[in-house]
């Protein structure tokens, strides 16, 4: 059985006005875009979408805009990530109300919860909240690892819990998942969150991924999972080689969220590279550099 998430799916970024008021005409454009570009599914109120610095109103009002625009031609899985497992609820509750088609959550991040503990949490989201859910483990930013067991248990237990989206650079933790979790699931969706790790996570038996580098150039990301589906793997290849060097303005970045806009700009999108405090737009060197990525690649709008 296919799993019910897979392919090429985009943490949304939250485009902003210069005041950092949302830029909902940009969200519009960077929507239609996205599903011209052949994305399975976006993810507004995302990490990369800096759903730390919205508010409740706001990430329904991000969600509704691009709902609106593109909702029914790509799956909208909106975040509902909160430090109370009640808040995450009631965010979910709304957002199935608008007709999502499914939602991703984090641990909680400020105590650090663990074992029985955040088994409740997650538990308590998928008894209460009617949609298919993608459980997001990324320890960089939660203090978590989600342990490959608790995946497990979660994925026999509830059948509203779909999917894994792991921003986690480890090879033998993804292996794992993907053995144990679809030993008990086929259907559970293994998707990763690092760009770079999209041929290998299909190689592994994974499903594809939520990427922030597919906001701006989804078509490279859809053309290596495509020619990996249909056995032509030289293909996959070749694009993923292309794939790695886009990769690298996140070396040059100082945030996921200031690095993909910084990309949007230089291809002349209507998006602007403007973030919430404490981040800040990238200097001009680094714009430069930027460019110089997007141009080697042909990257425009």
């Amino acid at each position: 059985m296919r799993p019910k998430f897979y392919g090429v799916i985009t943490p949304f970024i939250t485009p902003f006005k210069e005041d950092l008021s949302l830029d909902l005409d940009s969200a519009r454009w960077l929507a239609r875009y996205q599903a011209e570009g052949g994305v399975h599914g976006i993810f507004p109120n995302s990490t990369t979408g800096e759903f730390v610095h919205l508010s409740k109103d706001e990430a329904v009002k991000l969600t509704g805009t691009v709902l609106e625009e593109v909702g029914g031609k790509v799956w909208i899985i909106p975040g509902i990530s909160a430090n109370s497992t009640e808040d995450s609820i009631s965010l979910g509750r709304i957002f199935k109300n608008m007709g999502v088609s499914g939602t991703i959550i984090t641990p909680p991040f400020f105590f650090k919860v663990s074992g029985e503990r955040l088994k409740l949490h997650f538990s308590m989201v998928a008894e209460r909240v009617d949609l298919p859910i993608i459980i997001y483990n990324i320890p960089s930013a939660t203090g978590i690892n989600i342990p490959i067991s608790l995946y497990r248990e979660l994925s026999e237990e509830y059948s509203n819990i779909v999917g894994a989206k792991v921003t986690y650079e480890n090879f033998t933790y993804l292996r794992g998942l993907i053995q144990e979790v679809k030993s008990v699931r086929e259907d559970f969706s293994i998707l990763v969150g690092f760009d770079d790790m999209l041929l290998p996570n299909l190689m592994m038996g994974g499903d594809g991924g939520i990427m922030a580098l597919a906001n701006a150039a989804p078509k490279i990301h859809r053309n290596v999972y495509d020619f990996w589906r249909e056995g032509s793997f030289e293909k996959a290849l070749e694009w993923w080689k292309k794939l790695l060097e886009l990769t690298k303005v996140y070396d040059i970045s100082t945030s996921f969220p200031t690095a993909v806009k910084t990309l949007l700009s230089v291809m002349g999108s209507p998006v602007k590279p403007y973030v919430r405090p404490p981040l800040t737009p990238e200097r001009d060197e680094v714009v430069q550099k930027v460019r110089k990525i997007a141009e080697s690649l042909g990257l425009k709008i």
